[in-house]
């Protein structure tokens, strides 16, 4: 459903306007001040709008003023401006600024309705250049239509373009790699490669090789020239996930590489120039992690020059049957499953189920029922039928036994979620849980899962 927003300060032209798209099924924001639609914009309450209709002539801050504010914080979201009839050069003056239309007052409800449906069609078609977009980087589906969710992207999509180092934060399986996709897509950089690095994936002793590259004979192995992510990254973005698990010993020549753009190859004496915009991710606080001294603040604050934050599952707790329905649907093109449907009964067993492994354990848990479904319909009985096969139980508020017996009976849930969000990843698993691996493989080990 499209969100518009009305700002105009006579009262009877905002309810007209209201009541004319409302019956059109848009959802309406009224304002009476060009001063008040700011201060909802900066506080977010904007940020799933579509369309703003704005009159010109306002008190304070006028139509002009506002849309200038408009374009610098969304500078895709269209805004027509309502004008006195006979302003021609005024709203010639509006478009060259960045309006998308003008209608005059008093206005022609056909007119107005012509531009509210053009204006509504292009802000589609913008979303869907960008899910096209970052699909085409991730190889993955873009959806969601949670405010949250759409706060985290539009403040992605308008940094995109400013070509600063971005350190993007979330819980384990928020999808914290969508964000830095968005940042590549919407960049300049658009065309230059596109290169992740997991930083808690490969060796302490490797990891200075794998990001900075080495030479030849620079160790025992090193049998040939070895370019690292960074220069492989040159004239592009590097995605630098779960930079926390960064080795402290290799921060410094990280420090320098985003400071100048200078690295230099293990056991090389060359120092190398590369073009890279860095974007790291984290599931951690790490200024609190400075803080404690296991991780730089100097290179915190290096990162972070702009901070995003993708929210968990349970914030946007209104994407669960979108993103179901569209795992569901892109597990079974692979599978070649045709007619594949949800029945009425599974979504609201899923939306009850709590996801502490996110939007990841949603896709796995999706994914999983269109593999061992036996028909094209997939119901409540086979999502409950997979939870027994998988050892899960219910939460401790259905539970029944003493109360050891039910915090046991919780924490395997726990546990095997936790599991099962990670796609079997047990150091994924146990980071989700705010557990060390040592002690979530002791807890595996007793529950008896795995």
């Amino acid at each position: 459903m499209p969100h518009v927003l009305i700002v105009d300060d006579e009262p009877a032209v905002l309810f007209t306007l209201r009541e004319l798209l409302e019956e059109r099924g848009i959802t309406v924001r009224a304002e009476n001040d060009g001063a008040a639609a700011i201060a909802a914009l900066e506080s977010g309450a904007l940020d799933d709008v579509d369309l703003v209709l704005t009159d010109y002539a306002m008190p304070g801050l006028d139509g002009m003023a506002l849309l200038a504010r408009l374009r610098a914080y969304r500078p895709e979201l269209p805004v027509v401006l309502l004008t006195a009839r006979g302003s021609e050069r005024l709203a010639a003056r509006a478009i060259k600024e960045g309006a998308f239309d003008y209608v005059p007052k008093p206005f022609d409800i056909d007119e107005l309705e012509a531009v509210v449906t053009r204006a509504l069609e292009l802000s589609a078609l913008r979303a869907e250049a960008r899910r096209a977009a970052v699909q085409s980087v991730l190889g993955k589906p873009f959806v969601g239509r949670a405010p949250a969710f759409r706060a985290a992207v539009d403040r992605a999509l308008r940094v995109a373009k400013r070509d600063v180092p971005v350190l993007v934060r979330g819980e384990t399986g928020t999808g914290k790699e969508l964000l830095a996709a968005l940042l590549h897509s919407g960049s300049t950089r658009a065309k230059g490669p596109f290169i992740r690095f997991n930083c808690a994936a490969i060796a302490s002793e490797l990891a200075e090789s794998e990001l900075f590259g080495h030479v030849r004979g620079a160790f025992t192995g090193a049998t040939a020239q070895h370019r690292g992510f960074f220069a492989r990254a040159d004239g592009g973005t590097l995605v630098l996930d779960e930079i926390g698990e960064l080795p402290l010993h290799l921060q410094p020549k990280l420090l320098r590489a985003l400071q100048s753009g200078e690295l230099q190859p293990v056991g090389g004496s060359q120092v190398e120039h590369v073009d890279v915009r860095v974007v790291a991710c984290t599931h951690r606080d790490l200024l609190a992690e400075a803080r404690a001294g296991r991780f730089r603040e100097d290179l915190y604050y290096r990162l972070a020059v702009v901070e995003l934050t993708m929210p968990a599952l349970r914030e946007r707790a209104e994407d669960i049957a979108l993103l179901a329905e569209t795992f569901a649907h892109s597990a079974a093109e692979r599978f070649g499953i045709d007619g594949l449907r949800l029945s009425a009964d599974l979504l609201p067993a899923l939306q009850a189920r709590a996801y502490p492994g996110n939007v990841r354990e949603l896709e796995n848990l999706m994914t999983r029922l269109v593999a061992l479904s036996e028909s094209a319909t997939i119901d409540a009985a086979q999502l409950a039928a997979l939870d027994a096969d998988s050892g899960a139980r219910p939460s401790a508020a259905t539970s029944t036994g003493t109360f050891r017996q039910q915090v046991e009976q919780l924490e395997r849930t726990l546990l095997a979620q936790a599991l099962e969000g990670a796609a079997g990843n047990q150091s994924e698993a146990a980071r989700a849980l705010g557990l060390s691996r040592v002690t979530f493989l002791d807890k595996l080990k007793r529950h008896g899962i795995g």
